[in-house]
């Protein structure tokens, strides 16, 4: 039977468990780890060591890096992973490598992580500048996914990032437009070439990808329509095509007329660039937006031009993607169903929705409070004076 203890070290907690005798030299074999940051869990690391020595999973002992671990962890996940996921999954590993990548990869402990995340909130970022606590986080959750893999492969013990705790969700109020405003913006922009492609993101709340993936197949003017298909994103500087993310996020979505309207005039003009330019035009694919020689527009070039256009008018400065923030605060507080906010949006659940636009649903629990008790009541001056009793 393995025995073990406890103690504390360093300002930190640590567990000592005697593994018994090396089979080939006979010499008494100690394993020990430091770094929790309470006794609780020091005591729970070690009943996890002791219950992997009773079942015969001990890890073989071993002075492989994390850095190393992460380089074969990242490569496996290449053609797992969509290019953009596998790409941001570089960036955070890069991060973590810069900070622990020496550090043993059987030796980390979960106050060591939590102080690795404190640095990256202090002064993380490329240039020494503090990243943001969601940044911190998603770094936390790319460690967490590597070193479950590390254990359920056996090269660890136990997950340490299980039982470290990241930053906290620091919720920032989304930035949006009212209705006015939008409709300003739309009417300063209505000369752009891609004056559709903002009034599509404005009335539909699609993401920037979504939008700018978008064909002319996708489109069903009879229908009165759009097919969320297909998605135009960015790996780098290049740019990559393929399937929404999620079956969520693949959908149908149905346009007012205005926008079929907008669309119509959009293909028009650019049946007219198409002819003004001959075989110039790249049709190999039948994208709605395009550049002047059919070329898809790049992500990054469609919000900088966001921006300057949202520059030459006199308006709060939001980013291109809080349109779409914009349309989902103005569907809600307009009383569509969260439900239906929620699928024109692809959104994974509902819970989602009411989450991220928790700041509208008091305005739609009062407009439900005031209508059901009008049913139910009748007229305000009617109850007051007596009739409604």
């Amino acid at each position: 039977m393995a025995r073990g203890s406890v103690r504390k070290h360093d300002g930190g907690w640590g567990y000592r468990i005697d593994l018994g005798p090396d089979p080939a030299t006979g010499k008494r074999r100690q394993a020990s780890r430091q770094g929790f940051a309470t006794k609780r869990e020091a005591e729970t690391a070690l009943r996890d060591v002791t219950s992997s020595m009773r079942d015969g999973v001990v890890p073989t002992r071993s002075v492989r890096t994390l850095g190393d671990f992460l380089d074969e962890w990242l490569e496996l996940q290449r053609d797992r992973l969509r290019p953009t996921t596998w790409h941001s999954y570089g960036h955070a590993v890069t991060r973590i490598k810069a900070g622990l990548g020496r550090s043993k990869l059987q030796a980390l402990a979960p106050l060591q992580l939590e102080h690795f995340y404190a640095e990256l909130l202090a002064s993380g970022g490329r240039t020494g500048k503090p990243l943001s606590p969601k940044t911190v986080r998603n770094t936390h959750t790319v460690l967490r996914k590597a070193l479950a893999d590390a254990e359920r492969l056996g090269l660890v013990g136990r997950n340490p990032a299980a039982a470290a705790n990241p930053p906290s969700d620091v919720r920032v109020e989304q930035s949006t437009w009212s209705s006015d405003e939008l409709r300003t913006f739309l009417d300063s922009v209505r000369a752009d070439r891609l004056h559709a492609a903002f009034v599509l993101l404005a009335t539909t709340g699609m993401r920037r990808g979504e939008v700018l993936g978008l064909r002319w197949s996708d489109l069903d003017f009879d229908g009165g329509g759009l097919a969320v298909s297909n998605t135009l994103t960015t790996v780098g500087t290049g740019l990559v095509t393929g399937p929404p993310k999620t079956s969520r996020s693949r959908r149908q979505i149905f346009l007012d007329e205005g926008t079929l309207s907008v669309l119509r005039e959009h293909r028009r003009q650019q049946n007219e660039e198409r002819l003004s330019v001959g075989p110039a035009w790249n049709g190999s694919v039948d994208y709605v937006f395009t550049d002047e020689l059919g070329e898809p527009v790049h992500p990054d070039a469609f919000s900088r031009s966001f921006r300057r256009r949202v520059a030459e008018v006199d308006l709060p400065v939001i980013r291109l993607h809080d349109l779409r923030h914009s349309y989902a605060t103005l569907a809600l507080k307009a009383g569509v169903h969260p439900k239906v906010v929620s699928e024109r949006l692809g959104h994974a659940t509902i819970g989602v929705t009411l989450d991220l636009y928790s700041h509208v649903t008091p305005s739609i629990a009062r407009d439900a409070a005031d209508v059901v008790a009008s049913r139910i009541l009748g007229d305000g001056d009617d109850w007051h004076h007596g009739r409604g009793v």
